[in-house]
């Protein structure tokens, strides 16, 4: 492999064009492109397609467009390394405007070989935007080529090419820099024009590989790049052979979207980024911190994952909190991730000196760390060293790692070890001791390399508990109490054992463990606004189905509610942060030329969310049985989690009638766990009654009617999965 140092006349000159595709430059026409681009690595077909009107009213843009795209790609049993699996990356029609901050993202589909079924991740970068004002509105890349492969869009000259790249690095730190240097041609614009998406090593042996899409920090002279991470999308790309993916765009303009009415946009821009100047520093410091600033809140609430979510706080968690953070990130320059985002919550650690691997001793800028990855790399393995845990959170990045995976798996490996279930020879000789980060070190760079104990590690929670009990005789049911992950997916870094709503929130996403669908922990557990079932389901039905919508325009969730209106807390609903919802019915109206009420926008989340369930339901999930999260996530799994809290579960139980004076700790334990099943039960009935599906969780056909998607195809799947059920 090359250098970064290799000269790019060089890496060019070995490459081999394989197919090469002239298009026509076309605007955008109110947020639209009107076109996808499809490409098959089997034999290098390059060819465009419509956007239909059809497509619009039912599936929207972003999210919608690409589960249509697969849906219509794939078989009923399609695994998720069959050549016809697809990687589908798509914007939307909001996505690309300057004027509203985080409008910058885009959403990855495919089926996941993590969760075995289709799974979504968004991410933030330059791609998603430039991608479609080249002319499209979704990339769909089916096949496996014969070699490691470079797709280049050329949005300044309409041409797409496939291209043979042998010598280019794998790894995201060097290889972004190289694709940058190699693509920006002749454009005034240099490598601000230019943005990739690239894996890395470790992604060809691991079942959550990571991809990573790119920007220019024209300060900081750099290539930097955000994730889209859940669910293995670097593990089907490097599957396909695909080393990158290149987009060239040089006219971005404020217009660029061509919308129906800018003044509505640039009325919705201005107030929110006059909220952000105004508020931020008071509120959540963004600007300064991001996501980090949740770690001492979480500590505080006992919600802080500690070993593996036994604990919630933990007292060195001081030592990894947003002070800590704020003076390690750099101050002073714009962090946005694109452009005119003035929340700028894409935080950086220049001239960190790495310790470990193969860039070690130089000197490199770690983007990050967000909050998961702060309490993953810290609290959860118990490791409460912020320089370690910048170490391992830039060699997840640039080996195409999930962050939030790799926590969880190591968290869970370790809990193993502390039980003697692992030990320094089913390990390899790793000592899995809470903390000890150079073996945790050592393990991501066997993932790269390949080989040890990191290709076990690699492969989830989900299929080492089974593993460990048919290898080691280990109990399975303690096993899969204490394997923090729902579908596959390792959960997100919450401690959810107070918060039934959240338990919910990650039980029945659609994708598994994931907490952009619905995160309700402060409503529910500590402002205690969600007192019945009733007002739990009705929680789970309206922010899954607004989260829904962000993944349908290319939109990012941040700017929404976290920060809000100084006169927030004074609305009927201030969860719903009411003036920004007004805010994005203004955007909509102000790009695609169409009134609308926030009930609008939920309905035509309603019809995708809808849509992808009954997809999960035609690949053999998407039912009742895996709508389940692992005990850990609902109460205490050993006598020592109870013991930790005591005092809180004793009263829990004699407010259920129990004399726990009489009651050894595990008759306690029982009890609880009798309770807290029961009452996930009488959640996920609920819940599925809100959302208009049946008890086992099948979207019914009358909903789909409701909704207009009740497409032949879509009923069909639908019927047979009851008749599975009748029988």
């Amino acid at each position: 492999m090359a250098t970064v140092s290799t000269p790019v006349e060089e890496l060019l000159k070995a490459h081999k064009v394989l197919a090469e595709y002239h298009y026509e430059l076309r605007p955008v026409e109110r947020g639209y492109a009107n076109r996808t681009l499809y490409i098959n690595l089997d034999d290098y077909t390059i060819k465009e397609k419509p956007v239909t009107q059809e497509m619009k009213e039912r599936f929207t843009g972003g999210k919608g467009f690409a589960l249509w795209l697969l849906w219509n790609a794939i078989n009923d049993d399609t695994k998720w390394d069959d050549p016809e699996n697809e990687l589908i990356i798509a914007s939307g029609p909001i996505s690309g405007n300057t004027a509203y901050p985080g409008s910058g993202k885009s959403t990855v589909v495919f089926i996941s070989p993590l969760t075995k079924q289709v799974v979504d991740s968004n991410v933030g970068g330059y791609f998603g935007p430039y991608m479609k004002f080249s002319g499209f509105d979704a990339l769909e890349i089916q096949g496996k080529a014969k070699e490691d492969v470079i797709i280049f869009i050329d949005g300044d000259t309409g041409k797409v090419t496939i291209e043979a790249a042998p010598l280019e690095a794998l790894d995201t730190y060097e290889l972004k820099e190289q694709l940058a240097e190699a693509y920006k041609g002749d454009s005034k614009k240099g490598k601000l024009a230019i943005s990739t998406v690239t894996a890395g090593p470790a992604a060809e042996h691991i079942w959550y590989g990571a991809l990573n899409f790119s920007w220019y920090d024209v300060r900081r002279k750099e290539m930097r790049v955000k994730q889209a991470a859940r669910g293995g999308s670097a593990t089907v790309f490097r599957d396909k052979r695909i080393k990158g993916i290149v987009v060239r765009f040089s006219n971005l303009r404020p217009d660029s979207n061509h919308p129906a009415d800018m003044s509505l946009v640039k009325k919705a821009g201005r107030r929110m980024n006059r909220e952000i100047w105004e508020l931020d520093d008071k509120q959540n410091q963004m600007r300064k911190v991001g996501t980090p600033y949740l770690v001492e809140i979480m500590d505080h609430f006992d919600l802080l994952p500690v070993h593996n979510y036994k604990f919630g706080s933990h007292p060195d968690s001081y030592k990894i909190d947003s002070t800590v953070w704020k003076k390690l990130f750099s101050q002073g320059m714009p962090d946005g991730c694109w452009a005119g985002c003035q929340l700028s919550c894409s935080h950086g650690v220049d001239h960190f000196h790495l310790k470990t691997g193969p860039f070690k001793g130089k000197a490199v800028l770690v983007d990050g760390p967000e909050y998961e990855n702060a309490a993953g790399f810290g609290a959860n393995i118990g490791t409460f060293d912020p320089l370690a845990v910048l170490e391992i959170n830039f060699y997840c990045d640039t080996y195409g790692v999930d962050t939030i995976s790799f926590a969880n798996t190591i968290a869970f490996c370790m809990e193993c070890w502390e039980n003697g279930i692992l030990n320094a020879e089913r390990t390899g000789g790793l000592d899995l001791s809470w903390g000890n980060t150079e073996a945790v070190l050592e393990i991501l760079h066997q993932m790269a390399r390949g080989e040890g104990f990191g290709l076990l590690v690699g492969k989830g929670t989900r299929y080492l508990a089974d593993y460990f009990a048919d290898k080691y005789g280990a109990d399975r049911q303690f096993l899969h109490d204490i394997a923090m992950h729902n579908k596959g997916m390792e959960i997100s870094e919450y401690v959810t054992k107070e918060s039934l709503a959240q338990q919910g929130g990650y039980g029945m996403t659609l994708k598994g463990g994931q907490h952009d669908e619905a995160w309700l922990i402060f409503m529910d557990q500590v402002n205690k606004q969600l007192p019945t079932f009733e007002d739990k389901a009705e929680a789970l039905h309206w922010f899954p189905m607004w989260r829904t919508w962000f993944s349908l325009h290319g939109l990012c969730k941040l700017p929404w509610n976290d920060i809000v209106p100084e006169d927030n807390d004074k609305t009927d609903e201030p969860h719903k942060v009411p003036k920004h919802l007004e805010n994005y019915t203004w955007l909509y109206e102000g790009i695609l030329g169409k009134k609308v009420t926030p009930d609008d926008l939920i309905f035509e989340s309603e019809k995708v969310y809808n849509f992808q369930r009954v997809f999960a339901v035609r690949l053999g999930y998407g039912t009742r049985e895996y709508d389940y999260v692992p005990y850990r996530a609902m109460g205490p799994v050993t006598v020592e989690e109870y013991e930790s809290r005591q005092e809180r579960y004793d009263k829990q139980l004699r407010e259920l009638g129990h004399d726990v004076e009489k009651m050894s700790t595990e008759e306690k334990v029982a009890a609880l766990r009798k309770h807290r099943y029961a009452e996930y039960e009488k959640l996920m009935d609920a819940v599925y009654q809100r959302r208009g599906w049946d008890k086992h969780g099948i979207p019914t056909v009358e909903k789909l009617k409701e909704l207009g998607i009740d497409l032949p195809e879509v009923v069909a799947v639908v019927e047979k999965a009851r008749q599975r059920y009748a029988e």
